[in-house]
């Protein structure tokens, strides 16, 4: 591989101003696969490679492993970027899982509530709670507009292209203008007609108001429709405890390097000959004969060297992505609520949702002491984001306090995190901008992308973990000699 500090522009890009005009001499990593990125995805293909018996580097950029599914130490308590619930239909997936934290791990109820029009509302729909919540009157419009639609959609189809179209196809227009509206455009930012139908029907595929009711009345699991699950595994020290045990498991053969942040990505002939990546001390240059990548899809694109035609860089920077902040307001209480979730949709409320760790696990907070993390859904560079850590810890205190919660009196500490590029943005049209770069990437023999920010998909936790394990599998497949599948590689 090509030293890559000698060009201007690499040494622009990898230089500090410190250091810049200093020669560095970078340090080479020979592995059979060099993974970009440690979260979930790049963790789980890792492992099923190490465990095959391929010699493996995972270079990540923050300070910890997990990306957005990782858990913050502050001062005694844990917190996730938001509350991570573990739930698949795949019994591959949970048996992997449950391997990797060998067996130390919890099942916990969820129990979840809507506020809204000044009242609390059971999540799942329960029919006592909306009839008497929303009043009977109004249960009745919904029902009404819920079968006019139905009937509607069967005498005269309409295409369904955004997310709004998919709601009221399936809920009905009094329902959508309820709840479905300020949430959604909250979460996302952009108007319900401008986000793709596609992200709807895949984050609840299979969930209409009739599946909604039938779960109210009879009670039953919601097993086939994630949305309705009422149980979830989670581990005790956080969902970071995955990646965390991940990453012993990876290190006990292979490397795993934090604050390492890929920068360039050399090629020839459609082969990737090797990254260049930096922390603060050192250059490493990776060569492999495999790469893999859960880093977002567009940072991948634009590192390539030489670049990626103009038609694909211009398609990958119409793909934009959702970021996230969280504060988690630490108390000098026992416990607040009994909930795993908190939605907070309507718009005069900044906060999107909220959850107590302590409800998911005794072990996120120290005994006598709770605390509540709130997710702020924003644009990088907007507001929210700019906004200091300490006008959000007092935003999210006073709101608290609004919904009696809380009394600022009991706030003992706070933490603030910012988590760009958190959740691909599903604008209408994006997927032919999608496909355009995943077309381009294809043609590269050894490259491999996974995971919901390197495939652009909103991916839970568990099909995360999927693409990164097929992948590992079909490597491991491509070689006489390690030719086990995922299952065999656990044995």
């Amino acid at each position: 591989m090509k030293s890559g500090v000698t060009d201007r522009e690499v040494r622009e890009r990898l230089s500090s101003p410190a250091d810049r005009g200093t020669e560095v001499k970078p340090k080479s990593l020979s592995r059979d696969a060099v993974i970009l990125g440690g979260g979930l995805a790049g963790l789980s293909a890792g492992y099923v490679l190490s465990r095959g018996g391929r010699t493996v580097v995972v270079l990540e950029g923050d300070s910890t492993v997990g990306g957005l599914s990782k858990t913050v130490v502050h001062g005694g308590f844990r917190f996730d970027l938001g509350g991570h619930r573990f739930i698949t239909k795949n019994r591959k997936i949970e048996r992997f899982v449950t391997e990797v934290l060998d067996g130390d791990f919890l099942i916990v109820p969820r129990k979840s509530e809507i506020y809204m029009l000044n009242r609390y509302f059971d999540y799942p729909l329960r029919p006592v709670n909306a009839i008497f919540g929303l009043g009977l009157p109004t249960t009745v419009e919904i029902l009404t507009d819920y079968l006019k639609e139905r009937l509607r959609s069967m005498l005269n189809p309409q295409e369904v292209v955004s997310l709004e179209d998919w709601v009221v196809k399936q809920f009905g227009r009094k329902m959508f203008d309820l709840y479905f509206r300020q949430y959604s455009e909250k979460v996302w930012g952009i108007d319900c007609s401008s986000i793709s139908q596609e992200w709807v029907a895949q984050r609840i595929r299979g969930l209409s108001l009739w599946s909604a009711i039938k779960n109210a009345f009879f009670r039953f699991s919601g097993r086939n429709i994630d949305t309705l699950s009422d149980r979830f595994i989670y581990p005790p020290k956080g969902i970071g405890q995955i990646s965390e045990m991940l990453r012993e498991r990876i290190e006990e053969g292979g490397t795993v390097l934090t604050e390492t942040r890929a920068v360039r990505v050399d090629h020839e002939d459609f082969v990737i000959k090797g990254v260049v990546a930096r922390n603060c001390e050192d250059i490493y240059e990776a060569s492999g004969r495999e790469f893999v990548s859960s880093i977002p899809l567009t940072h991948l694109v634009r590192m390539l060297r030489p670049p990626a035609p103009d038609e694909v860089l211009e398609a990958a920077a119409r793909l934009r992505y959702r970021d996230l902040v969280v504060v988690t307001v630490m108390l000098d209480r026992e416990r607040v609520t009994d909930l795993t979730w908190m939605y907070l949709p309507e718009e005069e409320i900044p906060l999107g949702r909220i959850h107590e760790p302590k409800n998911w696990s005794p072990q996120m907070a120290p005994e006598g002491k709770t605390h509540i993390v709130a997710e702020f859904f924003c644009f990088e560079g907007d507001g929210i984001w700019n906004s200091t850590d300490e006008e959000l810890t007092s935003v999210t205190v006073e709101h608290l306090e609004r919904l009696g919660f809380v009394d600022a009196s009991e706030v003992i500490d706070s933490c603030v995190i910012r988590v760009p590029k958190a959740y691909p943005l599903f604008e209408v049209g994006y997927s032919t901008y999608h496909e355009r770069v995943l077309a381009y990437l294809r043609n590269f023999r050894n490259l491999h992308v996974i995971g919901r920010g390197g495939m652009f998909r909103y991916y839970n936790m568990d099909h995360a973990m999927e693409s990164g394990i097929e992948v590992a599998e079909d490597i491991l497949d491509r070689d006489v000699h390690g030719s086990r599948t995922v299952t065999e590689v656990l044995n």
